[in-house]
């Protein structure tokens, strides 16, 4: 048996909470990941795992090796990085999750540049713009905008973007311009569904919000890029979401002197692990791209 796949197969399995899950994490069948536990177990001549309504739990021996064979494997990614040196790159693969749109006008045209660095890593890319379970998905690091939903969550700011009121050019000809939120009612708003019907905007230090109305609301980033550009309303976006169109004039900015506040962009690593140098390289690889980005502001900032 070799003890580091051992260790890995392991850790997966804790990870998940089940034998299938981690069997298709790692590509093999679940009969191979039962027997590489069953083998483990006897080596150390232990239970290292108890089943319950929830799945796969480790005992207490379980959660000791488990501890130790994380950072055992987290040591041996590091020696063998540094025995490569930085200019040899990384391997393996690293598995990343981020929503659509951001992804695929920020990150996806940028990969080619990171895999060249590296030419022995392998990206699986996830996107998806609800926050999925990054073990039960084992993803290495996931890029998520706005408030995190766990305070507890191990995570990195790698820039902020500004949030405004956006619409075409075609749209505002036809409907014309607010000049001030209270107007914003007479328009037609594209709706994000996690987004209120109420908008709030700051100036001089004083709130004023508005109710909206919109015939379309839309449950992804992309639908509500889609329909704006359609000129079937104004929206509120991160100026990331529409950074080629507002340079390009294709769309502008309006009721510039009120403030919206701002979304942050973070690195999300899944709970209780170590992120690994792959994690962190990708993260510092992001944080490099806002940087040089017009829309957004990188965190060193």
């Amino acid at each position: 048996m070799d003890r580091f796949q051992a260790m890995a197969t392991f850790i997966r399995v804790v990870d998940t909470g089940s034998f299938s899950a981690a069997a298709r994490q790692l590509n093999v069948g679940q009969p191979a990941v039962s027997k590489i536990v069953a083998q483990l177990e006897s080596r150390l001549q232990t239970s290292l795992l108890t089943r319950s309504t929830h799945g796969l739990t480790p005992t207490e021996a379980g959660q000791r090796f488990y501890e130790r064979a994380r950072a055992a494997i987290q040591e041996a990614d590091e020696a063998e990085l540094a025995a490569r040196g930085a200019g040899k790159g990384l391997s393996g693969k690293l598995r990343i999750s981020a929503a659509t749109t951001f992804a695929r006008l920020h990150i996806i045209p940028r990969l080619p540049q990171f895999l060249a660095e590296h030419p022995e890593l392998d990206v699986d890319v996830i996107l998806d713009d609800r926050v999925i379970d990054l073990i039960a998905e084992g993803v290495d690091v996931s890029l998520r905008m706005g408030a995190l939903p766990d305070s507890s969550a191990v995570a990195r700011k790698l820039a902020t973007s500004a949030r405004s009121v956006i619409a075409t050019e075609e749209y505002l000809a036809n409907k014309g311009e607010p000049a001030t939120p209270a107007e914003l009612a007479e328009h037609e708003a594209v709706l994000y569904n996690p987004q209120p019907n109420f908008w709030s905007f700051t100036r001089e230090g004083a709130v004023t919000s508005v109710a909206v109305k919109g015939r379309i609301r839309v449950s992804a980033a992309e639908g509500q890029r889609a329909a704006v550009l359609s000129n079937m309303g104004l929206c509120i976006a991160s100026d990331w979401m529409f950074a080629e169109e507002l340079k390009s004039g294709t769309v502008r900015k309006v009721l510039t002197a009120w403030q919206l506040p701002a979304i942050d962009l973070w690195a999300v690593f899944p709970n209780g692990r170590l992120a690994s140098a792959k994690a962190r390289q990708f993260a510092g690889f992001v944080e490099t791209i806002m940087n040089e980005e017009g829309s957004l502001h990188s965190s060193k900032e």
